[in-house]
């Protein structure tokens, strides 16, 4: 079963990441209020960036690694460019 990171765009301009199983789900259930405390509180969210993982323990390494990133840094992993 393939892992997946995101990284979602708040109504406020602030930046969650998750990691799931199933983005499309996932992100159903922020827009609907379901999902994390954090995006709850700042809908709209949009899917702002997706990455796979091997497995579930190398996409929570990887997401507690985006979530030490600067915004600034996290910003160009969005565009493309080197996080």
């Amino acid at each position: 079963m393939a892992w997946y990171v995101y990284m979602l765009r708040c109504g406020d301009g602030s930046l969650y990441t998750g990691s799931t199983t199933d983005v499309a789900r996932r992100l159903r259930e922020h827009q609907n209020g379901t999902g994390a405390k954090y995006t709850r509180a700042r809908p709209p969210v949009s899917l702002a960036y997706t990455e796979e993982a091997s497995d579930r323990s190398a996409a929570q390494r990887r997401e507690a690694a985006i979530k030490k990133l600067p915004r600034k840094r996290k910003l160009a992993l969005i565009e493309g460019g080197t996080p």
